[in-house]
């Protein structure tokens, strides 16, 4: 059985990135995919690479929204699949990503969500170790080149927020794990998803909203507020000998 993953790529003015973003897709080793581009109705040459590769995309939608979350629900809507993931017009999905996928998808078949290692600029995210997400502020051990999860997973813990502008994906990983206990499991280090490039939209968030949003959302999910106080302290901390230097 060769269950199909659906891949949804977000989009706005990406004329200069999407293109390999799009080939990284269409010709990955694994072949049972459903392709889903949500553009933000671009006034650059992005529709017109859309165009040229319409036939080999499933679904398109091409109109204005209110930003990447909204984006993201509005592909979320569209999948058949039964695991999505998401490769943003920025990034690189590695040739034989979704067969690896597929591997632990049948290795685990008891799990909701697969985390694959993506290099960065940096670089590299991999492993998932859930009891960070209770003391740290970007937990990500892959981004979202490297994170799927399965359909019906997802319908439990509903859409991205988009009350948050910039800690959305964050909230959706608290709530899938603190919330819905969501089982999940990383592939080796050397199982390499993706490639994460540098000046996405992760790239130009604030940090002191990022870190006020995620404060809030912990006391929104009732974590305890002593433990909040103190890792705020060294985060705060660290922000600002960073700012120093």
């Amino acid at each position: 059985m060769y269950p199909k993953i659906s891949i949804i790529t977000v989009c706005l003015n990406s004329e200069k990135t999407l293109e390999e973003t799009i080939k990284s897709v269409i010709n990955q080793s694994y072949k049972n995919i459903e392709y889903i581009i949500v553009d933000g109705n671009s006034t650059d040459g992005t529709l017109k690479i859309l165009e040229r590769y319409s036939n080999k995309i499933h679904k398109i939608i091409s109109e204005k929204d209110d930003g990447i979350y909204f984006a993201f629900n509005k592909g979320i809507n569209l999948v058949s699949g039964e695991v999505f993931g998401f490769v943003n017009s920025d990034d690189i999905l590695m040739p034989n990503a979704i067969e690896i996928l597929v591997k632990y998808l049948k290795r685990y078949p008891d799990i909701d969500m697969v985390f694959g290692s993506v290099r960065k600029h940096w670089g590299l995210l991999s492993g998932y170790k859930p009891w960070k997400i209770n003391y740290t502020w970007n937990f990500y051990s892959s981004h979202s080149t490297g994170f799927y999860i399965k359909t019906d997973s997802a319908k439990k813990i509903g859409p991205y927020n988009t009350k948050y502008k910039f800690a959305s994906d964050w909230e959706y990983l608290f709530r899938a794990i603190k919330k819905f206990k969501l089982k999940g499991v990383a592939t080796k280090k050397s199982e390499l998803f993706g490639i994460f490039r540098r000046g996405g939209f992760s790239s130009r968030i604030d940090p002191i909203e990022l870190f006020f949003e995620t404060t809030k959302i912990r006391l929104e999910y009732k974590q305890n507020k002593l433990v909040i106080f103190f890792i705020s302290i060294l985060k705060l901390a660290r922000f600002l000998l960073n700012y120093k230097k």
